[in-house]
């Protein structure tokens, strides 16, 4: 039997069974002490949503393993943008750190020992603010170690502390501010780029999006954070398709392969990756207005 994780999980479920009964399959593996779960409601007028629901929520009850299970299930719909920031504020009010999965996120067996290192090594850096579980550099090495440092904040699996989340705000009531003083202007250099985090961040702060993490982004980034980006990647999106809140249709990052990251091998130093950061921001703004005319931003 594998070592039991001491990380606390966080999951994230709502109503998709055939999705999360294979995240927690995997989970099951790791063996957390502490499982926290949070849930939405059913949306009244979805046919057949409350008995999703009601299969996804049954799927925790099959918890074998010594493990405390805390749930935060809500009985209405809240939306993706305040259920999930909500949960996400009641898991670090709970905990000083902690692993965060969705219940379209596929991890890797190493993807938990992996958050659990890095969780411990940054604990105190505050240069360091989010371990990603995703790599989209398809195949590039980036530096000399198991991982590297990127202004890219992926949030398909990852883990982070406290001290990141008390930053957040689901608002962005400082963004006119960063805006006018060009935040964005000043980590990247590229136009596209620049563009299209200021539209998009402007449409979160108008309140035209329906979701949580860009402003987990925003936060990182108006903090001068860093993400961990592990050189393999370790999670795999498996949404892509009917059913998703925002991953209707599949794409070059949907289902991409998992593999095993190994001893871990530290950089020599905490500093950002601008040649992956860059090849990131080209493939992202590609994918950005692909994503307009499938009409997720219009």
């Amino acid at each position: 039997m594998s070592e039991q994780l001491q990380t606390p999980v966080l999951f994230v479920i709502f109503n998709r069974p055939e999705t999360e009964r294979r995240v927690f399959a995997e989970i099951r593996k790791a063996r957390p002490k502490k499982l926290y779960v949070v849930a939405d409601g059913p949306r009244p007028h979805q046919a057949g949503e409350a008995e999703r629901c009601a299969e996804a929520r049954a799927i925790i009850d099959e918890v074998d393993w010594d493990c405390e299970v805390i749930k935060n299930y809500s009985e209405v719909n809240l939306g993706c943008k305040i259920r999930v920031s909500s949960g996400l504020d009641w898991f670090f009010q709970n905990v000083e750190e902690g692993i965060v999965l969705e219940d379209d996120c596929l991890p890797h067996p190493s993807f938990f020992p992996y958050c659990e290192e890095m969780l411990a090594r940054y604990r105190n850096d505050r240069r360091v603010s989010i371990i990603s579980g995703v790599n989209l550099q398809f195949g590039r090495q980036r530096g000399e170690g198991s991982y590297y440092f990127s202004r890219m904040c992926h949030i398909w699996g990852w883990a982070s502390w406290r001290r990141v989340w008390q930053n957040y705000d689901v608002k962005m009531a400082t963004w006119p501010e960063f805006k006018q003083e060009d935040g964005i202007n000043k980590i990247w250099r590229r136009w596209h780029t620049r563009r299209y985090w200021n539209k998009i961040f402007q449409r979160i702060y108008d309140n035209e999006i329906n979701t949580w993490d860009y402003q987990l982004v925003y936060s990182i980034w108006k903090n001068d954070g860093l993400s961990v980006i592990p050189n393999v990647n370790l999670v795999s999106n498996i949404g892509f398709q009917a059913g998703g809140t925002h991953t209707q249709s599949y794409h070059k990052f949907a289902d991409l392969p998992t593999y095993d990251l190994g001893a871990i091998k530290h950089p020599s130093v905490v500093a950002q990756d601008v040649v992956a950061d860059e090849y990131y921001a080209r493939n992202l703004t590609l994918f950005g207005r692909i994503w307009n005319r499938l009409k997720f931003l219009n």
